[in-house]
């Protein structure tokens, strides 16, 4: 199973770097969201409080509005990396619908290939480019700050091996989560519309309940609530709580992390056996 699965992942790679284009425009979007919406949309909800407001006093209303960000460009960018996590790996199942109207995906089912090889390969090589398209925005963000007339993202604490440790793991969980609910689709669907369709009753309710780009102040108490359990936004606090610190938290980094993992471990394991339950026949 190994090397089939590793020349099934080789070629996966293959057809990858033969298509600049999509790799041209899946860092376009995140650049655009952050050089246009970012640096736009600036919100600043001290404008509106009453003119002589005592300092303390702003401080304590942006702390709990931005969750410990020093603004909303900083708790925006931190957002972005979750938001590009999530809707990179959209197409990874629209890849197999294609390769199943072509009779790519039938021609390798047909291979001794085991059903475990031929999605495991697509896992890795397909989450390869979300992931590093997540550090790219994170990045980008940290670079703008050094930007004249750009903001940036701000990090306010000293990030040590161990938060970069979570950092990562966050990311890496997230990507492999959802990457794998989208390639499970791409398994079951076999028309494109209503694959589309499929993923964007989860994708869309997914990332509007979560605090990736609203504010957290600015949230009614029930969707403070339902934000709370939200994977995206528990990849989200593991980042905001790293680079801007554990005040505004109710708790650490570690638990943000087990309750993401938990997520990955129910919803993978679903995928799984939803995969290899269509997969079965021609094995």
């Amino acid at each position: 199973m190994l090397r089939e699965f590793l020349a099934l992942t080789r070629r996966e790679f293959i057809k990858l770097r033969r298509n600049p284009q999509a790799i041209f425009t899946s860092l376009l979007l995140p650049l655009l969201y952050l050089l246009l919406f970012g640096q736009g949309f600036n919100i600043n909800p001290a404008q509106y409080l009453p003119v002589g407001t005592p300092p303390g006093v702003i401080q304590d209303i942006l702390h709990s509005y931005f969750r410990g960000a020093p603004n909303y460009y900083s708790y925006f960018s931190a957002g972005m990396v979750g938001f590009v996590a999530v809707t990179a790996t959209l197409f990874l199942g629209a890849n197999v619908i294609f390769d199943k109207l072509f009779g790519v995906f039938k021609r390798t089912r047909g291979t001794p290939a085991p059903s475990a090889a031929v999605f495991g390969s697509r896992l890795v090589a397909g989450s390869t480019q979300p992931i590093a398209l997540a550090f790219f925005v994170l990045g980008l963000a940290v670079l703008f700050d050094h930007v004249p007339g750009l903001k940036g993202l701000q990090v306010t604490q000293s990030v040590g091996v161990v938060g970069v440790i979570y950092v990562v793991l966050a990311i890496v969980l997230l990507t492999l989560m959802f990457a794998t609910l989208f390639l499970t689709f791409g398994v079951l669907i076999d028309v494109p519309q209503t694959y589309f369709a499929a993923v964007n009753v989860l994708n869309l309710p997914v990332l509007l309940t979560s605090d990736a780009l609203y504010p957290w102040g600015s949230m009614p108490p029930w969707l403070q609530n339902i934000s709370q359990y939200n994977p995206v936004s528990l990849a989200v606090n593991v980042l905001r709580e790293t680079f801007f610190g554990s005040s505004a938290y109710p708790y650490s980094p570690a638990v943000y992390l087990l309750g993401l993992l938990a997520w990955s471990a129910v919803l993978i394991g679903i995928a799984l056996a939803l995969v290899r339950r269509a997969l079965r026949p021609l094995e």
